[in-house]
């Protein structure tokens, strides 16, 4: 047991463990962008979504707290590679040298990645840990979307995922061994695509319910 909590603690055991996480929340934003989109059909259909859900109450809990564990891996290790890269490099570069694969994604993943964590809280305290009191759950989300300044952050923290996504997705394939030169520009293209389908997917949804479905 020894070696295998010395591999996890090595730099390629962490870079392993920000792979396998991150690649467990892309799973996880695909699922729940298919659920949300049923908002695009009114009340009824999103409203049966939610009653679905329900029925696999305990699976659905026991799923949010597996969620739960793995940010907090996925969070404190990609803290500590940075930090250990800082210490590597104390010296930051004069100039910005964006060659060699590097792109805005790769350069912002820990920023985005606190921001999407600071978003994450703000998104729970408004949409899971919220007394229905008599409300439906469609009711919380027109609600919040109702507000112009809440849809406007929650625009740009899908931006912020989209960054975030572009370079994670292709990065997990590359810790895990899959980049060949083959078949790396697919994946990176892949990434690309799945990054602007959720910042899109996701980040139209609040300003289709401000602007058409309040009420509704």
């Amino acid at each position: 047991m020894n070696w295998f909590t010395a591999f996890l603690f090595s730099s390629i055991g962490k870079k392993l463990l920000m792979a396998l996480t991150g690649l467990s929340f892309v799973l996880f934003l695909c699922a729940h962008l298919i659920g949300n989109l049923t908002l695009y059909s009114g009340r009824d259909l999103f409203s049966a979504y939610v009653v679905h859900l329900h029925e696999f109450d305990p699976i659905i809990t026991f799923a949010e707290w597996v969620l739960v564990t793995l940010a907090v891996v996925h969070v404190i290790t990609g803290l500590t590679l940075f930090v250990q890269n800082l210490r590597a490099r104390p010296q930051r570069y004069k100039v910005k040298k964006w060659a060699g694969g590097r792109t805005i994604g790769s350069a912002t993943m820990p920023y985005t990645g606190l921001l999407i964590l600071a978003f994450l809280f703000l998104h729970l305290t408004n949409f899971h840990f919220v007394e229905l009191s008599g409300r439906t759950l469609y009711d919380v989300v027109t609600g919040a979307f109702s507000n112009p300044f809440y849809v406007l952050v929650y625009v740009l923290a899908m931006i912020v995922v989209a960054f975030h996504v572009s370079h994670g997705f292709w990065s997990l394939f590359q810790t895990l061994g899959a980049n060949h030169p083959k078949f790396m520009p697919a994946v990176q293209k892949a990434g690309l695509a799945l990054s602007l389908a959720f910042g899109v997917g996701f980040g139209f949804i609040p300003v289709f319910v401000l602007l058409f479905a309040q009420g509704g």
